[in-house]
């Protein structure tokens, strides 16, 4: 069996990583896998396997086009023809989709084709911007026109941003054209949370199926490192945030009004931060840039007392699932699909804000470090994976 996956990036992050986890389970299953990406490096290991999608100039050449039209996944057309031809020589089985944004790719001119060659096709959903006329989330504004009809979006300033134009209502239709009708398309998503969302949105035409992500259980889990020495924190006891990227939708401002109510044993860790964010934190918050190393994560994680998940807008949770696997618990906001990965035995779920409710559960939390791994063995990597060779299969 041959499978073609395409998104935006490839072994790196986390939907990066998740391709490569896909195709290295393809191969130890005796099947072929090619990825086409669209931005960023790719490790060494993969070059040979890989198809890069137009350039970093026409990125950024897209990226322009949007900004000034909000026309996000309509530019593109030549790269998309001749990633179009890749596909065509590879002659895949099954086409796997997973992020079509990221300025590199024309979901029209993409789907016609998919519409045309007839092939089997997997979606994996990894936000909402399938189904929404401009935005990849819309819980933390509480918009719900995505269920009938974008328009006058909100959210315009944010990923991925327009600064002129506001055409939400054209992109809905426009998109909602290209995404439906066809004939043997399956939609994956890490959640039900998302799975929900998706039943009420006009690709609710497809079946769609619930895979969480999978991470590497021989990389996550406990692991010894100085990171406390380094950073002086040995008398501390360490509440740890990660993020790719630190806005007010991952809880950055919760995190700073939590650093003003906290005892003085505590310190607060984000991981993920700009040198700009770094050099503007409290004096009880150590910030750390994005790192791509996951055993640097491992380290890290092992080594916190809590991890704190503030985000009032994700569609897994993996973060958390990565410092449960570490032996750490976890203390979550109830907002969209991050209290699917917790329960009694390893974290605790608050209400989203309640910054107070935040602190007190801080000072009494205690959970086994065995308990915490056990549940996230739930998400090892290779188990979750092979459930989409089921798919393929079908």
């Amino acid at each position: 069996m041959k499978v073609y996956q395409i998104n935006s990036v490839c072994g790196i992050k986390s939907t990066g990583r998740i391709c490569t986890d896909i195709l290295e389970v393809l191969e130890n299953s005796g099947h072929e896998c090619r990825i086409a990406f669209g931005r960023e490096t790719v490790p060494e290991k993969y070059k040979d396997k890989v198809y890069r999608i137009g350039s970093n100039f026409s990125v950024k050449l897209n990226a322009l086009k949007a900004r000034i039209f909000d026309n996000e996944g309509f530019n593109a057309k030549r790269a998309t023809n001749k990633l179009i031809k890749d596909i065509e020589k590879f002659n895949p089985d099954v086409i796997h989709l997973h992020n079509l944004h990221g300025y590199y790719l024309n979901v029209k001119v993409l789907f016609d084709y998919l519409k045309r060659a007839d092939k089997p096709v997997i979606w994996t959903l990894h936000d909402c911007w399938a189904f929404t006329g401009h935005c990849a989330h819309f819980d933390s504004v509480g918009c719900a026109k995505w269920q009938t009809q974008c328009e006058n979006c909100s959210q315009i300033k944010t990923y991925p941003s327009s600064m002129f134009f506001n055409k939400a209502k054209l992109n809905y239709l426009r998109k909602k054209t290209a995404f439906t009708g066809v004939k043997n398309l399956t939609i994956i998503t890490p959640s039900l949370w998302l799975k929900d969302k998706i039943e009420d949105s006009y690709l609710s035409e497809y079946k769609c199926k619930v895979i969480p992500n999978g991470i590497d259980l021989d990389v996550f889990k406990p692991t010894e490192s100085d990171f406390k020495q380094r950073y002086g924190l040995v008398d501390k006891k360490i509440i740890l945030g990660v993020a790719s990227v630190w806005n007010e939708k991952k809880g950055y401002s919760d995190f700073i009004e939590l650093s003003k109510i906290i005892g003085e044993d505590f310190a607060i860790v984000l991981v993920g931060l700009s040198e700009q964010q770094k050099n503007s934190l409290p004096e009880n918050i150590i910030g750390i840039t994005r790192t791509n190393s996951a055993k640097e994560l491992a380290e890290i994680y092992s080594c916190a007392d809590v991890f704190l998940n503030l985000s009032y807008e994700e569609t897994m949770g993996m973060v958390t699932v990565e410092a449960m696997a570490c032996g750490t618990p976890a203390i979550v906001y109830n907002k969209t699909a991050v209290p699917e990965v917790v329960d009694e035995t390893c974290g605790i779920v608050v209400r989203a804000g309640n910054i107070e409710d935040v602190c007190v559960k801080l000072e009494g939390i205690s959970f086994d470090s065995i308990a915490c791994q056990e549940k996230a063995k739930q998400y090892e990597k290779a188990k979750q994976y092979h459930k989409y060779l089921c798919y393929y299969n079908k």
